[in-house]
């Protein structure tokens, strides 16, 4: 493992979980945060901690494949959920896990959200599919969330919260806020009738475009 590598990491993964708890996406000590080192070595969050205590050090180094950690904190209870997402998706080196408020109460009510919004369907690439109900930190919540997430950047988790990843862990972050932006609209939109849904191939164009011309490329 490069140590200085996995340093940065912890700095990063400290930083936007400070960013994340002043966002509002999270509530207590609620809600974890990883990022990759390596093809065996991630970052993340230490199990109940105040995140305006934490300190960059404080971010657990565990290996992905075994879960062993180093240190004497305790990681998040769902590492095995971000071990499995990165081992299942080489190109994802960030990972954010809210429990945002609109978020939430779509994941209570078990539904996904359509395809309703522009900037959901670029970053996200879709649907935000739902994860069926699990105890958190296990194998089976594991299975669940990698499932809801192929193809895609974020996924609702049954009457626990959401998750989003990508390539970096800003875009992760930036996912989770949109993610929280489309729930909301999905829902506001009951009011006035509905949303009207994006079809296919404008979220494919969508999607295509923000992976691969979005930005100063």
């Amino acid at each position: 493992m490069n140590r200085e590598k996995a340093k940065l990491t912890q700095i990063e993964v400290c930083n936007t979980a400070l960013s994340m708890y002043h966002s509002g996406l999270v509530a207590g000590t609620w809600g974890n945060i990883s990022g990759r080192v390596d093809d065996e070595y991630m970052v993340i969050t230490p199990s109940g901690m105040d995140y305006e205590r934490l300190a960059a050090e404080d971010m657990v180094i565990i290996n992905m494949h075994t879960l062993a950690y180093e240190g004497n904190l305790k990681p998040s209870v769902e590492a095995v959920v971000h071990a499995s997402i990165y081992l299942d998706r080489p190109e994802v080196n960030g990972i954010m896990h809210t429990h945002s408020t609109y978020a939430l109460t779509v994941a209570t009510a078990r539904k996904p959200i359509p395809p309703v919004c522009d900037d959901q369907v670029q970053i996200l690439g879709g649907e935000v599919r739902l994860a069926a109900y699990t105890m958190p930190g296990t194998k089976e919540m594991a299975e669940e969330v990698v499932r809801a997430l192929k193809e895609r950047a974020g996924a609702l988790i049954a009457n626990h919260g959401a998750i989003t990843v990508g390539r970096t862990l800003t875009e992760a972050y930036v996912g989770s806020q949109v993610l929280e932006k489309a729930a909301m609209v999905y829902i506001n939109s009951q009011s006035i009738g509905g949303p009207v849904e994006i079809s296919q191939e404008d979220i494919d164009f969508f999607h295509d475009f923000f992976l691969n011309k979005y930005g100063q490329r």
